[in-house]
Formats: C-alpha cells, structure tokens, sequence
C-alpha cells in the first residue's frame, strides 16, 4: 500500500469516527431532551388531571349551588305566589267591603235627602199652618171683641137685673173665661128624669118651637118651682141656699121635646 492510500484511508477513519461520535452525541443529547420532555409531559399531564380534578370539583360545586338556587327560587317563587294570592284575596275583600260601604251610603244618603225633602215640605206646610193659625187668632180675638160689644144685660123674670147674657156657646165661653160666676151648660128632653146641676135640678115639661118657649120645673131647697112659658135667651132667675143668692137660667136653643142652655151660680156655690 502506497504512503498516500494509506493516508486516505487514515483520513476516512478518522471523518468516520467524528461523524459516529457527533452521532452519539446527538443522540445521546435527543435521549437527554426525549428524557426531560418526558418529565415536563408527565408533570403537564399531572397538572392536566389536577385541573381537570378541581374543574370536576368546581362543577360539581356550582352544579349543587345551581339546585339550591333553583330550590330557594322555587320555594321564594312559591312563597311569593301563596303572598300574592293572599294579597289579591285581601285587595278583592277590601274592594268588596269598599263598594258595599259605598252603597250603603249612598242609599243612606238617597234617605236621608228623601227626608231631608219630606221635613222641609213639613216645614213649609207647618209655616203655611202657623200662619193659618196667626190668623185665625187674629180673626178669633176680632171675633171675641165683637161678641163682648154684643153681650148684654137683661131684666130677669124675678125684676133682677142680670149679668152679662150669653145667647150662644161662643159668648157663654167668653163669661167662663171672666170667672165672674159658674157656668154649667145642659140639655133637656121632655120626659126624661130631672138632671142635676150644682145643687139643683131641672126637668123639661114642654118645649114650644113655634113661638120659642118652654116650661120647666126646678127643684131647690126641697121645693119645686115651676118656670112656665118662658123665652129664648130669657134670664129666668130664682134664690136658694141657706143665705139665699140669686141664680139665672138662660135657655139658648128650642127644638121639638129639646132645649138647651146653660146655669149661671155665684163662685161660692157648689159644683155639679
């Protein structure tokens, strides 16, 4: 072998060793890294699986805390549904009161307006009547004023002259109302019992319409005294008692079997 193969041999080797050890080299540095690469996998899916772990635990948490919501808004929705039923119940009630008070009142109000109108027509009514009233006081008092002027004195049947002679029921009220004497108004029927009248009584035996007289009996102090044939408005007049005082008969009205009027005593005599 020549010098200079052996050369080129020497210098093959040689390239070839350089190219085995970066080789190995290379290889022994990808096995490093493969190595390392494999610890940073391992603790990534170390890491992964922790994580995947608390996501699990973290799910699991808010899936619990969704059903507690969930039942909390289901009870408060329910509680507020019963409240709110409860509340329409109570609005509808009160509503219901409501109107019934309303018209309650306003039927009270229609009465008290229809009665309030019934009182003010009374009012006006009892206005028109006290007016009415005024005046026919007023009219009475004329009446009673004129009466006075016609009440007048007559010579009786026994030649006394008498008080003030009443011919009709309106002026023997006016003598009442003087309280000079006693006056007892009557009426008698012929044939019937003799009537009473303060310490007297009278008995109708006849009653002439035609030419308005009468005759009567009366009984006094034990006796009978027979008044015959007297007349209308006539003061028939007679004395009795234990001091005797004068009393007067004066008959207003004749009619068939019927006369009227009425007995005049002092105060001092007894009543009927």
């Amino acid at each position: 072998m020549s010098e200079e193969g052996y050369v080129a041999e020497r210098s093959m080797s040689g390239a070839f060793m350089a190219i085995v050890v970066v080789a190995l080299l290379a290889a022994l540095g990808a096995l490093v890294w493969c190595y390392g690469l494999s610890n940073h996998l391992a603790a990534a899916d170390q890491q992964l699986k922790t994580a995947d772990q608390k996501n699990a635990d973290l799910a699991a948490q808010l899936d619990a805390t969704n059903a507690r919501l969930r039942a909390t808004s289901e009870t408060l929705g329910q509680s507020v549904g019963m409240t709110q039923k409860q509340l329409e119940a109570r609005a509808e009630s009160i509503l219901a009161s409501q109107r019934a008070a309303t018209t309650r009142l306003e039927a009270e109000q229609a009465a008290t307006t229809k009665q309030v109108g019934a009182v003010s027509t009374d009012v006006a009514s009892v206005k028109t009547d006290v007016g009415g009233v005024k005046t026919d006081v007023a009219n009475t008092k004329s009446d009673l004023e004129a009466t006075k002027t016609q009440l007048n004195r007559v010579m009786g049947d026994a030649g006394v002259m008498s008080g003030l002679i009443a011919t009709n029921h309106s002026e023997l009220e006016i003598l009442k109302h003087k309280g000079d004497r006693n006056y007892f108004e009557f009426t008698l029927r012929k044939g019937q019992k003799p009537t009473l009248l303060s310490s007297i009584k009278l008995q109708l035996k006849k009653a002439d319409v035609k030419h308005s007289k009468y005759t009567m009996m009366v009984s006094a102090d034990d006796r009978n005294i027979e008044k015959k044939d007297k007349g209308l408005d006539e003061p028939v007049q007679f004395y009795t008692g234990k001091d005797p005082v004068l009393y007067e008969i004066v008959v207003n009205s004749i009619e068939k079997n019927t006369v009227s009027g009425y007995l005049s005593t002092p105060k001092n005599t007894p009543a009927q």
